[in-house]
């Protein structure tokens, strides 16, 4: 099975359109969405006009915009922010004084989330931030859901230690959370050898392939209907709500 799913659903009005085009070409299945954004409440709208298959993009880097929001839940999750953007390790160090400033803006997200989409069945973050130690060390993400592991890279792409770095973080989360066999970034485009393998694994297993139709390049490459070839191809491609369905039947 392959998943195609569009991060930032709400981000503002353009992401959200970009993405409904592809949606209804059938080149994106699924859709991951931001709460407290400037265009939060309208994309929501849409998914429930389109039954779009929606799970939350936990945000703790990019300000919340939604006018409105809170200055107490604006405030914690800039200091949440300012402590990840600060190196590129600071996700994988647990921050005691941050412990009551994570739990906060993490439930604003999904009690947000549940008023605007209902029942909260799948997570994964804004530049994977659902993965950082505060927030998998602590446990907040609710037990069963599927959430989003890693990155899959090849031996040559990463070094030994941040692949097994991942591959640790992926165990744990698969202990308690339901994931798909393989995660893969649709860039880059070229060489076309590399989305043809991807497409060749997602004939044996579950695979998510994550886009961003608000980029040129992938806007262009999802409208082109190439995914949809593969499909009649006999590839499957579906959403993480038949997926869900699979889970549950126990397969």
């Amino acid at each position: 099975m392959l998943i195609v799913n569009a991060d930032d659903w709400g981000r503002d009005r353009e992401t959200t359109d970009r993405t409904v085009d592809c949606l209804i070409r059938g080149s994106v299945t699924s859709v991951s969405g931001m709460v407290f954004m400037q265009d939060s409440e309208r994309s929501a709208a849409l998914a429930r006009e389109h039954a779009v298959d929606v799970g939350l993009h936990l945000n703790l880097t990019s300000p919340f915009s939604a006018p409105g929001c809170s200055a107490k839940l604006v405030n914690q999750q800039h200091r949440i922010a300012e402590f990840l953007s600060r190196n590129a390790f600071a996700r994988a160090v647990f921050h005691p004084g941050l412990v009551s400033s994570f739990d906060y803006v993490v439930k604003a997200q999904f009690d947000e989330f549940q008023c605007l989409y209902g029942e909260l069945d799948r997570v994964d973050g804004h530049h994977h931030m659902h993965l950082c130690a505060n927030v998998l060390f602590a446990g907040l993400l609710p037990h069963g859901i599927i959430a989003r592991r890693n990155l899959t890279f090849h031996s040559h792409e990463k070094n030994l230690a941040n692949r097994l770095y991942r591959r640790v973080i992926d165990n744990m989360l698969a202990r308690s959370h339901h994931v798909t066999d393989y995660l893969f970034t649709l860039p880059p485009l070229e060489p076309a050898d590399r989305l043809n393998t991807v497409f060749l694994l997602a004939r044996n297993s579950v695979v998510e392939l994550e886009t961003h139709p608000i980029k040129p390049d992938e806007h262009a490459f999802l409208a082109s209907g190439e995914i949809l070839d593969r499909a009649r191809d006999g590839l499957i491609v579906s959403n993480f709500r038949s997926l869900q369905k699979r889970f549950k039947a126990g397969e």
